[in-house]
C-alpha cells in the first residue's frame, strides 16, 4: 500500500484543523473531509461537490469514545454494533448532539458516525483532533473515487490536499443503519449486510426500499454514482441498446467486484462509448450493496 509521509500528515491534519478541506482514503472510498465541528468548513464541503445541502454527511471518527462525544444517546445495541464491525464499513445514525452543526445533519436530530479502518483515515483523525464529515471525494451523484487519481480527476484544485494511499479496498460505501428508528433501519445497504446486523443485534432490521422525502442518509437519491455515459443492467444482451457500447466483466465473486466496481466504471467512463453495460448481479444478501449502486447509477437524468 503507498503511503503518504509523515510530513504529508501533519500537513493535512494541520488544514483540517484550519477549516480547509483534504481528500483522505478510508477503506471504501476517498472521502472529502472537513472538521466536522467547523460549520463553514462543512458548508466547503458541500460547494467543492456542489452536493445539495439537504443531504447530510457522515462523520469519521477514532473509536467509540469519540463517537459518543457526537450523539445524545448511545444505546446498548450501538455498542455491541461498534464491538463487532468498528473499525470497518459501517455507519451508525444516531441522536445528534448538539455540538454538532446542523449542516452536517441536514437540519434533522440525527446524525451518522463510523470509525474506519484504514489506517491512514485513522491517523488523520488523531493527528488533526476532531472528528472528520466527509462524503466521498466527488463532484455529487457521479461515480465515487477509490483513488487519488479519481479525486484529482473530479474535483481539481476545489481540495487543499489529496493524500494518496492507493486504491481502496472495500470499494463501495458503508453501509447506514439507523438506530434512531425503531425497529432499526437499514438505510443504505453495504458490504455488512442486514442479516450480519439482524445476528449482531438479535433483533429484526427494516430496510428503506423507496426513495424518502427527507433524506436521512447519503446515498438515498433515485440517481446516484452514475457515470457519464449511460449504464445499463441486464441479464441478455438483447436488452442493451443500438450503438458503440462496453460490456465491463468484474469478478464473480462480491468482494472483489465491489472492491473493482468503481475503478471499471471510472475507466469506461473515459473510452467514449454510446453505453456501458453491466450484467445484473445475483439478487442474494451479499450483493444488496452492489446491486443498490448500480440500480441507482443505471437511473437516466430526468
Amino acid at each position: 500500500m503507498t503511503c503518504p509521509s509523515e510530513e504529508e500528515l501533519q500537513r493535512a491534519a494541520e488544514i483540517i484543523k484550519q477549516g480547509g478541506l483534504v481528500a483522505f482514503p478510508t477503506e471504501t472510498v476517498y472521502g472529502l473531509g472537513a472538521n466536522a465541528l467547523d460549520a463553514v468548513a462543512v458548508a466547503r464541503i458541500f460547494a467543492a461537490k456542489q452536493r445539495p445541502l439537504a443531504s447530510p454527511l457522515i462523520v469519521h471518527v477514532n473509536g467509540e469514545a469519540m463517537a459518543r462525544t457526537l450523539v445524545s444517546d448511545w444505546p446498548e445495541r450501538a455498542s455491541r454494533l461498534a464491538a463487532r464491525f468498528w473499525p470497518g464499513p459501517l455507519t451508525l445514525v444516531l441522536k445528534k448532539a448538539e455540538i454538532v452543526p446542523d449542516v452536517v445533519t441536514a437540519g434533522l436530530d440525527s446524525v451518522g458516525v463510523r470509525v474506519p479502518s484504514h489506517p491512514v483515515a485513522l491517523e488523520l483523525i488523531r493527528r488533526a483532533g476532531v472528528p472528520i464529515a466527509a462524503p466521498s471525494a466527488n463532484r455529487f451523484m457521479e461515480i465515487s473515487p477509490t483513488t487519488a487519481a479519481h479525486v484529482r480527476a473530479s474535483l481539481g484544485d476545489k481540495v487543499d490536499m489529496v493524500l494518496d494511499a492507493g486504491p481502496t479496498q472495500v470499494g463501495i460505501e458503508s453501509t447506514v443503519a439507523s438506530l434512531h428508528r425503531d425497529p432499526p433501519v437499514v438505510l443504505r445497504p453495504g458490504m455488512i449486510s442486514q442479516g450480519q446486523l439482524e445476528e449482531a443485534t438479535g433483533m429484526n432490521w427494516e430496510r428503506e426500499q423507496d426513495v424518502p422525502e427527507v433524506m436521512e442518509s447519503p446515498g438515498q437519491h433515485e440517481r446516484h454514482y452514475a457515470p457519464r455515459t449511460p449504464l445499463y443492467l441486464f441479464q441478455t444482451r438483447a436488452e442493451l441498446p443500438e450503438g458503440r457500447g462496453v460490456i465491463i466483466n468484474l469478478p464473480p465473486d462480491c468482494i472483489a467486484y465491489a472492491a473493482n466496481l468503481y475503478a471499471a466504471l471510472h475507466a469506461a467512463d473515459k473510452e467514449g462509448w454510446d453505453w456501458i453495460g453491466v450484467v445484473e448481479p445475483p439478487d442474494k444478501p451479499e450483493w444488496a450493496g452492489i446491486r443498490d449502486r448500480l440500480r441507482r447509477a443505471s437511473v437516466k437524468p430526468h
